[in-house]
């Protein structure tokens, strides 16, 4: 009887000290859940593609799908979610401005050069007197398309311009009278141009990968890769500092990541290190 005791006590000694055992693992692998909301191109196909390596770092990343530029915003504030990946900085600053918001940046990523398309002229210079050119109603973009026509040569800026804040009424001259239309939703630029509504469209990059458009061969003015545009990562402020979201940055930062950035969207996307 003294032997079985013996035994008996050794495998409670013995079960009790599993479950601590495993009490500590399931501590040490215990995972943050963050969710971050995107563009369908390319923003949340970048974030698929880190889901692995964040997983290894302990981070749960849900992806939500966004199709416009109003919304995004508008839930991360709602804390809806914990960040943002789909706007650039000048883009951010105006929906500040304009709704009395305090998101921040957490860091820059990728840049999605602007582009203008045409299907009748070959040439941004070859435009008629008198053409029309489409372009989004997002006002922080305004600035992107006016450099294109400055570059041409095509208008000339009033003096003291700031090209981040510019817009339309900041054109000096306009030599050839090209009339600029700017009151559409950014989505609808490629259907525009795919059915040669106007001499020219303004396509932001992502919807034109979106829609099969190569900006490196279809488009007939493109963005340099010096802009200020860069799309960047948006969180509530303070929560740049958060461990999760640095994991985050790191990880869309890095050189891997980057490098498959270029590889994959073969050169329409550009990184920004």
């Amino acid at each position: 009887m003294r032997k079985k005791g013996i035994l008996g006590l050794l495998a409670i000694a013995a079960t009790a000290f599993l479950l601590v055992g495993c009490g500590k693992s399931s501590s040490s692998s215990k995972t943050t859940t963050i969710t971050v909301g995107a563009s369908s191109v390319p923003h949340a196909e970048i974030l698929k593609h880190i889901q692995p390596e964040l997983k290894k770092e302990g981070i749960n990343l849900k992806i939500k799908v966004f199709q416009d530029y109003v919304l995004p915003n508008k839930a991360l504030a709602a804390k809806e979610l914990d960040a943002n990946y789909f706007q650039h900085k000048p883009f951010l600053d105006n929906w500040n401005k304009e709704n009395n918001g305090t998101l921040v940046s957490a860091g820059a990523v990728h840049l999605e050069p602007i582009g203008v398309y045409s299907k009748k002229v070959k040439n941004l210079k070859d435009l008629k007197n008198g053409a029309t050119v489409l372009v989004s109603s997002n006002v922080s973009d305004y600035g992107r398309v006016l450099t294109l026509f400055k570059d041409a040569g095509l208008i000339t800026l009033k003096k003291g311009t700031d090209i981040t804040t510019a817009t339309f009424s900041d054109i000096k001259t306009n030599k050839k009278h090209i009339v600029f239309k700017h009151t559409y939703e950014a989505k609808l630029m490629p259907t525009f141009y795919k059915q040669n509504t106007a001499d020219a469209v303004v396509i932001n990059a992502n919807y034109a990968v979106q829609a099969g458009l190569n900006p490196n061969k279809d488009a007939i003015a493109l963005e340099k890769k010096d802009s200020p545009y860069a799309n960047i990562v948006a969180v509530r402020k303070g929560d740049q500092n958060k461990p999760a979201i640095k994991k985050l940055m790191k990880a869309l930062q890095s050189k891997s990541t980057q490098n498959w950035i270029k590889k994959h969207y073969k050169g329409a996307i550009m990184p920004v290190k």
